[in-house]
């Protein structure tokens, strides 16, 4: 039978097969069917080539009577044709009171071992997909809900965005960002959790990137501000702005297609929802994509490709893209 994640807790079955693509969440759920239950059971981590131990530690009595024994089986998806006979076995005649977790991250669904299981009348199936942005998002708010922490809309959707999938590194930003809190319940904003995902005046960088977006030469003395006066890296600033200009790029070819709601088709996220269709008057397609191609030159150039000073490569490149003859169609 097929269950849904959020249905697979209190443990109702003696074996749990979980696969999928997501593989974070179907670690978590793994180790919440291995923690429920009863607290002197056995709980056993075994890889495929540790097989055996589940059915040694099955069949050994306890001084006061039989003991209930949990073992959770790491990586199945890498099982050998011999090991996979034995997992069905294990599968097919779990004792009452026991459970085996059965874990398959990124199984291909052609294999065979994947094709039996599922045939498996006693075995409890779930499978995990990768989330969209606006499904982790939603997941990520609740986390920071329960950790007591204030975060603005904009924030939470850019840790979406930078973490989409990735629970464990988003639980140690909340840990983090619980420490800078305190406890004080104030509103932790993009300053405050960019600088805590390694990114430095993100803020600053974004009025940056829309300028560029805007062809506006203001871009220029922004660009200095943020080398000389913020320090921010030239690599930082060449990656802010390849995104950007490749939303672009998607959000005009979307338009184009008179997509309903092309911003969401071509993803962008943050505060670009709310420029990227003032931005994209200002470029034709062809234009768009040579100044993907400048990008990447000069990216090449800020990562050792040219022996030019890094700042003098960020300022040429935003002046090449603000001015209306600065690139070669």
């Amino acid at each position: 039978m097929k269950l849904k994640p959020d249905r697979l807790l209190p443990p109702e079955h003696g074996a749990y097969y979980l696969y999928g693509e997501d593989h974070d969440a179907l670690f978590e759920a793994a180790e919440a069917l291995l923690a429920a239950g009863e607290d002197g059971a056995i709980r056993l981590r075994v890889d495929v080539n540790e097989l055996a131990r589940i059915e040694e530690e099955s069949r050994n009595q306890g001084l006061f009577g039989p003991s209930v024994c949990y073992a959770l089986v790491r990586n199945a998806q890498s099982a050998n044709p011999k090991q996979s006979e034995h997992i069905l076995k294990l599968v097919d005649r779990v004792a009452s009171g026991n459970r085996v977790i059965v874990c398959a991250p990124g199984i291909e669904w052609k294999k065979a071992l994947h094709k039996k299981m599922q045939v498996v009348d006693a075995l409890a199936l779930c499978e995990f997909f990768l989330p969209d942005v606006a499904g982790f998002s939603r997941w990520l708010e609740k986390e920071l809900g329960r950790a007591n922490l204030n975060v603005s809309e904009e924030a939470i959707q850019w840790m979406a965005d930078c973490l989409c999938g990735m629970r464990q590194a988003a639980r140690q930003m909340i840990e983090r960002l619980s420490w800078y809190d305190h406890g004080r319940g104030e509103q932790l904003g993009m300053a405050v959790v960019g600088e805590l995902l390694g990114e430095r005046a993100p803020e600053a960088l974004e009025d940056w990137c829309h300028a560029v977006a805007l062809r506006d030469e203001k871009a220029v003395a922004l660009a200095a501000r943020l080398l000389r006066d913020q320090q921010v890296a030239e690599v930082q600033m060449v990656s802010w702005l390849g995104t950007r200009m490749q939303q672009l790029l998607l959000f005009s070819w979307f338009a184009a297609k008179n997509n309903r709601n092309p911003a969401q088709a071509a993803r962008v996220f943050g505060e670009a929802k709310k420029k990227v269709a003032e931005e994209a008057h200002c470029w034709r397609g062809p234009e768009l994509m040579q100044a993907l191609n400048r990008i990447v030159e000069a990216e090449k150039m800020v990562k050792g490709a040219s022996l030019e000073d890094k700042p003098v490569v960020i300022e040429r490149l935003t002046l090449d893209l603000v001015r209306e003859n600065g690139l070669v169609i």
